[in-house]
């Protein structure tokens, strides 16, 4: 026995929810849509786990961070899948795909058919095994992707109050999962294969004043190493990580956080992988024309550089959900994907946002202290690609998205870091590029940290 629907939705993380809210407010009709999820409850905003799902008191639980809170906007319970007629199929998975005859097969035996695929099963966290090291099932080394794994973690904090957490990689997982232990009362080390946190995105400058922060919290950093092995009790429980360089640290908690890999094993073969990721064109639409990807699976077009780039992130997989949905249902209203690059975090009392391209030279702008406003540029060629920002203020952060996409031409890379924030400020108000040295100096307006949380902190904090 199978079902047929007109649109389905294979993976039921970030980017299911926020495409499932498009499919209404462009008039999908009862019983056309439905997502596979091998996940047990509706889609959720995966940024919680890290933060307000780890609480000490009063942590986030569903149903309060379904999507689209994220966004400010619905929260899509079960009870509102059901009353807009779209089938939730949860706690399964799908077996395989037949691109070409529209046809998929779950784990329970269900062949179900389709006029459109969207492919949002997001990414798997790497595994210390695939590193070679043996351990990852003891009940202490935890990892963090969905719910599962943030309820094994959540349960493995509480057993470990005052004692000694390692967490292994400085990115995301990392940084946000570290904070979230210091605020349990649990003692922590870092360990960076790299030489500072956030290698990926962060300027050493930037990085050695979080890591300044957090070592002023008490958190402990090991450089240039990695994970080798563990020491076990009679229990299985690790006591002891053992490092590359040689070092033995006590665990009575380890954290991995080393990376993602996207999961597009039931397409390969059928549609055309580029980066590691389904390739779709400025439509995230695939290869085969009723196929779609969006969200960490998808390898795009970045319109503003002109190359195809992959991007882990829940900005990118809001947002090309939503348009997937648009070039879906109304193609002829649906221009091409203009997406800038955007990366955010939240930590302690930070939060900062990067949007652009981390490429050329770097140019750092405002006091690197607690409470204030700073950032970085980056400049290519001469041209704007890049810009860092912590502590802004809403108006801010909208000023520095839309100057880095008018990537406005700099000549003086002196007098850009005397602008700081300015230069961007004027650079908008102008709505044209502009060279540095025409830039009228800015006003630079002192947000503080608190402020900021008020609108970021207060009306996401739970999540």
């Amino acid at each position: 026995m199978g079902r047929a629907f007109v649109y389905v939705i294979v993976g039921g993380g970030v980017a299911a929810g926020y495409a499932a809210l498009e499919f209404t407010r462009k008039g999908v009709s009862d019983g056309e849509l439905c997502i596979i999820s091998d996940e047990p409850v509706a889609p959720y905003e995966r940024p919680a786990l890290s933060k307000g799902f780890l609480l000490p008191e009063d942590p986030t639980r569903l149903p309060s961070f379904h999507t689209c809170v994220g966004a400010n906007d619905e929260i899509l319970t079960p009870k509102w899948y059901k009353e807009h007629g779209i089938e939730l199929v949860l706690g399964t998975r799908v077996k395989s795909v037949d691109a070409r005859r529209l046809t998929l097969v779950t784990s329970t035996g269900e062949t179900i058919t389709y006029n459109f695929l969207i492919i949002a099963t997001g990414a798997r966290a790497l595994k210390l095994e695939e590193f070679g090291v043996e351990g990852s099932d003891a009940e202490n080394v935890c990892y963090l992707r969905d719910l599962s794994d943030a309820d094994r973690l959540a349960t493995a904090i509480q057993s470990s109050s005052n004692g000694n957490a390692v967490v292994i990689g400085g990115g995301y997982i990392g940084m946000e999962c570290a904070a979230s232990l210091v605020i349990n009362k649990i003692n922590v080390t870092m360990v960076l294969a790299g030489a500072h946190c956030m290698a990926r995105l962060f300027t050493p400058k930037i990085a050695t004043f979080y890591e300044d922060y957090y070592m002023g919290k008490g958190v402990k950093f090991i450089k240039g190493t990695v994970l080798t092995s563990f020491e076990f009790d009679s229990d299985k429980k690790v006591t002891a990580v053992n490092l590359k360089d040689g070092n033995q640290l006590p665990a009575d908690l380890v954290v991995v956080g080393i990376g993602i890999r996207p999961n597009i094993s039931l397409f390969e073969g059928q549609l055309i992988i580029e980066k590691g990721g389904i390739k779709v064109n400025s439509q995230m639409q695939s290869s085969e024309s009723s196929v779609y990807a969006i969200g960490d699976v998808a390898t795009f077009p970045v319109k503003l550089y002109g190359e195809m780039r992959r991007l882990e992130h829940v900005d990118f997989a809001r947002k090309s959900a939503r348009h997937a949905v648009s070039a879906i249902m109304e193609p002829e209203k649906t221009g091409e994907f203009d997406y800038l690059p955007c990366f955010y975090s939240r930590f302690f009392a930070f939060s900062w946002q990067f949007y652009g391209d981390h490429v050329g030279e770097v140019v750092h702008f405002g006091e690197y202290d607690e409470g204030k406003v700073f950032g970085a540029y980056w400049v290519k060629e001469g041209h704007l690609v890049g810009c860092f920002l912590e502590g802004g203020t809403k108006e801010q952060y909208e000023t520095i998205s839309k100057a880095t996409q008018l990537k406005p031409a700099v000549t003086d890379m002196e007098e850009l870091e005397r602008e700081g924030l300015g230069f961007t400020q004027t650079v908008v108000s102008q709505q044209k590029p502009l060279h540095v040295w025409h830039a009228v100096t800015g006003v630079v307006v002192a947000a503080s940290v608190t402020a900021f949380a008020f609108w970021y902190g207060r009306r996401r904090r739970r999540w």
